[in-house]
């Protein structure tokens, strides 16, 4: 079992400032603790060990509320020095971590397995695994397409549907998959710059549905809705 995860947590949060003008998305308050403390609980509780946190704006409203260790867990920054993006963060990640990992989204709270999510991970020998939940707003969220053996065939999937799988914030990471990429000088992302180059080969990025609680609190009327979701 993979006991280390690299949480995204460097990115402006530009949509959230009317809410939270003076911290970074993943310190904005939910109850009586920042969003990126929910986060990690619920990872300790999956078996998690060892937190990257990747940092940016903001950086030292996370690192001087953390420091370098959680409960059980021991905790390194990984410091953008300029914003790199989804995809940026997670290559630049890659030199410091010689294992596979958990990464999640730091704006995201999706409770799956990781215990579920890991065994089809090595079922599928997948390079790249990606938790996925059905959702009926394709206004806001792209499709992601899939064969009938859980293969990723598009993160891009314009449908008529009315329900598609989306993408739910928590991947699984086999650093090979990644080896012919290097950061790059501009701003990087995973879903539109990434995925797409690794998607179709040798049929190693994969999806897996999970039916549970997801919440993204990205935009300022999800952020007040997590409120009420935490709670419950």
């Amino acid at each position: 079992m993979i006991e280390t995860a690299v949480i995204l947590a460097g990115g402006l949060g530009t949509r959230l400032r009317s809410e939270i003008p003076n911290l970074p998305k993943p310190m904005a308050p939910i109850g009586d603790k920042p969003f990126l403390q929910h986060q990690m609980d619920f990872c300790i509780s999956q078996g998690v060990r060892k937190f990257y946190l990747s940092v940016g704006y903001m950086k030292e409203k996370i690192t001087s509320y953390f420091g370098v260790r959680y409960k059980s867990a021991e905790i390194e920054y990984l410091v953008e020095t300029k914003p790199l993006g989804t995809g940026g963060a997670i290559l630049n990640s890659l030199n410091r971590i010689d294992q596979s990992f958990f990464l999640l989204n730091g704006d995201t709270f999706f409770d799956i397995s990781f215990e579920d999510f890991f065994d089809f991970h090595q079922e599928k020998k997948s390079l790249f695994s990606m938790a996925l939940f059905r959702t009926s707003n394709t206004e806001r969220y792209m499709g992601i397409k899939l064969d009938e053996s859980n293969t990723i065939l598009s993160c891009h999937e314009k449908s008529n549907n009315k329900s598609i799988f989306a993408n739910g914030g928590i991947y699984i990471v086999n650093q090979e998959i990644f080896i012919n990429f290097e950061i790059s000088e501009v701003k990087t992302s995973l879903e539109d710059d990434i995925l797409p180059k690794i998607i179709g080969k040798d049929s190693r990025v994969n999806g897996l549905c999970f039916d549970n609680f997801f919440i993204d609190i990205g935009l300022p009327d999800d952020y007040i809705r997590a409120q009420t979701m935490f709670q419950k």
